[in-house]
């Protein structure tokens, strides 16, 4: 399956543990798309952050059971994916809105 890269990758996930793995071991943690495969989601992280990438981890999110009101339901099931950059390059850094 053919994917642009601006669609492999979805979002950055930030959070406590993606923060210590920023400044730590120099890896970038992004909600993906889930047909994108560790090829793929390598490729479009080096196009877009223009950046050398060294490994690629992947895990399957499964989504967590909500309620609203009287009925039950989930959120959808994600794709996360652990970016490890290659030693010295720049960091990717995520600006964010206020």
């Amino acid at each position: 399956m053919k994917l642009e890269p601006r669609h492999v990758i979805i979002r950055p996930v930030i959070t406590e543990k993606a923060t210590r793995l920023k400044d730590e071991e120099r890896t970038v943690v992004f909600e993906v798309h889930p047909k994108a495969n560790k090829i793929q989601i390598k490729q479009a992280v080096e196009e877009i952050f223009k950046v050398k990438v060294e490994a690629v981890r992947i895990v399957k999110m499964k989504g967590k059971r909500r309620r609203v009101r009287f009925r039950a339901g989930r959120t959808k099931d994600w794709k996360k994916a652990y970016v490890k950059l290659k030693e010295g390059e720049k960091m990717i850094e995520f600006i964010e809105a206020v």
